[in-house]
């Protein structure tokens, strides 16, 4: 037990540490969500206005800048498990005296803890847009980017376990990570589009983690959270942190099974 505690603490460990000495990375996860927000929220806010009482367009779309930063960071951080394949770090790993469940939860613990550090960078620009964040807030918002960033962490773990090569990789990721950010109600509440399309989001399980975000930063303006409705049902933040606790457990069993199966 203890050893595979230890296996999993080296993993998230290793990735941390070249996450902190791979500065440009960090500069470039944040310059994107950034250009969102300013260049996007102030073209579009002065064309849309107050989306609701109180709320106008920048602040509509900074918890879901906030939410496709934790996303992007985690669920593309699957790409250092096919780098280590790669490069035969992997198959050191696998024959380690430690469980690959336990390198499954090192590398899923490592994406989601870089995710939230890069989404918290974020909050720190809120007083540029007006955006008031009280400290119970930020407390509040720190554990629902973890859960969302564990969520999509696992599951680009478990879909780096399937992808062979680093040319695969790129292409596939990408078709899967422009679809779930701007069909998970970044830009646009999910009840005012199309029925096809509020279809989809609500498949989508990036929109109840994008959700939960605005929920808890908007929770001081009334009428303003844009909540979801499920077959008729409004849903409440619990609704939506069960839905997105519970694919973040299939997921993580899913790429802990992946990894068993590892050669």
């Amino acid at each position: 037990m203890m050893n595979n505690l230890r296996g999993a603490y080296t993993i998230w460990y290793r990735d941390m540490l070249r996450f902190w000495r791979d500065k440009m990375r960090l500069i470039g996860a944040v310059v994107l969500p950034l250009l969102f927000l300013f260049v996007f929220g102030s073209g579009m806010g002065s064309m849309m206005g107050a989306l609701s009482p109180g709320v106008n367009f920048s602040q509509f779309i900074f918890p879901g800048i906030i939410g496709m930063t934790v996303l992007m960071t985690s669920f593309m951080s699957g790409v250092s498990v096919v780098w280590d394949r790669e490069f035969g770090f992997l198959k050191e790993v696998l024959v380690a005296p430690i469980s690959r469940a336990s390198v499954a939860a090192g590398k899923t613990l490592g994406a989601a803890t870089i995710a939230v550090i890069q989404g918290a960078i974020i909050l720190c620009f809120a007083p540029l847009i007006d955006f008031s964040l009280a400290p119970a807030t930020v407390a509040l918002l720190l554990p629902s980017m973890f859960l969302l960033a564990v969520a999509m962490g696992s599951f680009g773990v478990l879909l780096a376990t399937r992808i062979k090569t680093m040319e695969a990789f790129q292409a596939i990721m990408p078709m899967l990570t422009f679809p779930m950010i701007f069909l998970s109600g970044v830009f646009y509440p999910i009840e005012a589009g199309p029925v096809w399309m509020s279809v989809i989001s609500k498949i989508n399980p990036a929109t109840y983690g994008t959700t939960i975000i605005r929920q808890v930063a908007l929770r001081g303006v009334p009428g303003a959270t844009f909540d979801l409705s499920l077959f008729g049902h409004t849903m409440s933040l619990w609704d939506n942190v069960g839905i997105l606790a519970a694919f973040a457990a299939v997921m993580i069993l899913l790429g802990m099974h992946s990894f068993s199966r590892q050669e």
